[in-house]
């Protein structure tokens, strides 16, 4: 069987945020059970939705890098199809293996490098 690259992405029920870890590990190991390999995994978190979907404004982002054959991709959407917790899922084709951070994992970090660096001067101006 022949493996190829994808990108996929999937975002999750706010709600659920807290099952995203064990999810992961899940599609994780039916990936590398069957042979394939996962070349990078982001977390992007809670982000603003670009509309509703099912009446949520925000849902859990998480963008996976992987290389597998059809089969595991087969089972791969079968698990986010019969998840309720996934409110949508993206598969697509890559030309290679992506490792390095995505632009929205850029963008995430970015975002939480702000947010550290505004904390520090909340509390000087509570003291």
């Amino acid at each position: 069987m022949s493996m190829r690259h994808y990108e996929i992405t999937f975002i999750v029920h706010p709600d659920q945020s807290e099952q995203v870890p064990a999810m992961i590990e899940k599609y994780k190991s039916t990936i590398t059970s069957h042979g394939g390999q996962i070349h990078r995994i982001e977390d992007w978190g809670r982000r603003q939705l670009a509309y509703m979907i099912e009446k949520l404004a925000k849902a859990h982002y998480v963008c996976m890098n992987i290389e597998c054959d059809q089969a595991t991709l087969d089972e791969l959407e079968h698990a986010f199809k019969f998840n309720d917790a996934v409110l949508r899922h993206l598969i697509v084709k890559m030309k290679k293996a992506e490792t390095g951070p995505s632009p929205m994992m850029k963008e995430v970090q970015r975002e939480e490098a702000k947010k550290a660096a505004a904390q520090p001067q909340a509390s000087e101006a509570q003291a």
